[in-house]
């Protein structure tokens, strides 16, 4: 399983391009692999929020909406809360920055056995204090 994380959500949603610039090397592997047959791809809740929140019109909202219906939404559980806060306090120990809304994202990757795609440096941060598993961008 790989637990889409908000940023590269909005590299893939809601970032505009100009004509002729190329897709960044995230949006290309996001493509990939919805593609592939047998990749589990997954959002969890709280990202699924996130990139909804701010759009400007209606129609981006049903827009937005309809391409995100295509994946099943991860709701985190009391369980995931409770190691958010656990992972939380120990970034806080050794230094590492960390909000809440990204120790939720975390912990549910972890508590899931899932890779976590982002492009958000904080998570690469967190992984000292958590066994978290990030998703490379593997183009061929």
């Amino acid at each position: 399983m790989i637990l889409l994380d908000t940023s590269v959500l909005s590299l893939w949603l809601r970032r505009r391009r100009e004509p002729g610039d190329a897709e960044s090397a995230p949006v290309i592997e996001v493509r990939r692999l919805a593609a592939r047959r047998g990749v589990d791809l997954r959002i969890p809740a709280i990202a699924f929020q996130e990139v909804l929140t701010g759009v400007r019109t209606d129609r981006e909202f049903e827009n937005l909406r309809a391409v995100l219906a295509g994946f099943p939404v991860e709701v985190a559980a009391v369980e995931d809360h409770l190691s958010a806060a656990v992972l939380s306090n120990g970034c806080r120990r050794v230094g590492v920055t960390a909000s809440a809304i990204d120790c939720l994202i975390a912990a549910q990757s972890v508590r899931r056995g899932a890779s976590l795609f982002t492009v958000d440096e904080d998570f690469a941060h967190m992984k000292k204090v958590i066994g978290l598993r990030l998703h490379t961008v593997t183009l061929q």
